[in-house]
Parts: structure tokens; C-alpha cells; sequence
């Protein structure tokens, strides 16, 4: 059962057994997905034209997976998008689409392997999560980050939440770090088979040098 992939995913207790998680499930994994229902590509697709300009670029997907939130971008024109995703089997999947100018394998994390100030953009859907991409994962967007560019990023908000993640996300504004530009309602996220399993998703902008 797909829900049981999720669970699974969400059970992985280090770098490597996630990244085995996600290389089994990778051919399966967006038809699982929308199978049950899953809202955040597209809700984050949206968001993301909403506060990003169209000729903004580079644009990295930190997490990519296989492309489906990057998948809308693309039919809109943003690029060049820039992936990075842990697992080799969702970065197979993802080459088969066309739609990167590049794809890296690699772990967020504070020590992200891009160069400083290098993305016009980021766009960081489902990754930064409980047993996947650590709280401080958002440092290392920060710091590949231009000075003034846009991070758009979810956070669950329902129980299965460590709260060291809003904790990071709050002590990077007091740091001067970034700064809040919108937050959307908390919705569910996959209605159809994590019932329980709640989003927002929120828009950052990195701090004008």
C-alpha cells in the first residue's frame, strides 16, 4: 500500500536507509502519491509563480525527487531549474523528463555542495521534514541563496512535527538571516490517504546584503 511507503519513509533512521527507501519506491512514487491525493506540487507550483517572477534564475529544487512540483515550473517557463535530491533512483526518474539543466545527488544540510549566492530562487517542496533533511537544511538554502531571493518551502503542522523545525525557521529571522512574506493555511496535504497529515506552505526572502 502506498501509505505504507510513506510511513516507511518517514521510519528511516539515517542518510542511508532513507535514501534506499526512496531509490525502491522511486518508479512508484508519484502514482502512489496522487493516488492519495497529494496536494503539495501543485499548491506549491502555484505559490511559487505568485511571489516569484517569471525570468527569475537559477532556480534550485532542493529535494526534487522526480520532478513533479518542478514539472509545472517548467510548462511556465522559470529555469534554469537546478535539482537536487538524495536518492539516485528518484534523480533517474527525474532525468527522464528533460525539464533540469542539472541534477545532483546529495543531502541538504548546512554544508549544501552549491556555491554561495548562486540561485535567483529555491523551491523546497516535502523534504525538510522529520526523518529526512535535518532543521538546519534551511542554513544551506540560505546560504546558496542570492541576497533578496525568494525560498519557498512546506512544513508540516500536525503532530508527527518536530518543533525544532519552526524553531530554526524563527532563529534564522532573529538572526537577520531572512525574513517572512507569506504563510498559507494550514491544509491536508494527502485527504485520501494520510489523512492525518497536515501543511503550510511559506514563503522567505533572504536578507538584502
Amino acid at each position: 500500500m502506498s501509505d505504507n511507503k510513506v510511513l516507511k519513509s518517514y521510519a528511516a533512521s539515517s542518510p542511508e536507509e532513507q535514501q534506499a527507501s526512496y531509490d525502491t519506491w522511486a518508479d512508484s512514487y508519484e502514482r502512489d502519491l496522487c493516488a492519495m491525493g497529494y496536494r503539495l506540487p501543485a499548491l506549491a507550483a502555484g505559490v511559487f509563480a505568485r511571489f516569484v517572477p517569471p525570468d527569475t534564475g537559477p532556480i534550485l529544487d532542493a529535494g526534487c525527487g522526480g520532478g513533479i512540483q518542478a514539472e509545472v515550473l517548467a510548462l511556465l517557463g522559470y529555469g534554469p531549474l537546478i535539482g537536487l535530491d538524495l536518492s539516485e533512483g528518484m534523480l533517474n526518474v527525474a532525468r527522464q523528463k528533460g525539464i533540469y539543466a542539472e541534477l545532483h545527488q546529495g543531502a541538504l544540510g548546512p554544508q549544501l555542495d552549491l556555491p554561495d549566492n548562486s540561485m535567483g530562487a529555491v523551491l523546497c517542496i516535502g523534504t525538510i521534514t522529520p526523518n529526512h533533511a535535518p532543521p538546519e537544511s534551511f542554513d544551506g538554502l540560505i546560504r546558496v541563496a542570492r541576497p533578496g531571493a525568494p525560498i519557498v518551502f512546506s512544513l508540516r503542522d500536525d503532530r508527527g512535527q518536530d518543533p525544532e523545525y519552526p524553531t530554526r525557521v524563527s532563529a534564522l529571522i532573529q538572526s537577520g538571516a531572512w525574513h517572512e512574506v507569506w504563510t498559507s493555511d494550514s491544509y491536508r496535504s494527502m485527504p485520501y490517504g494520510a489523512e492525518t497529515v497536515t501543511h503550510r506552505l511559506h514563503v522567505y526572502r533572504k536578507t538584502d546584503a
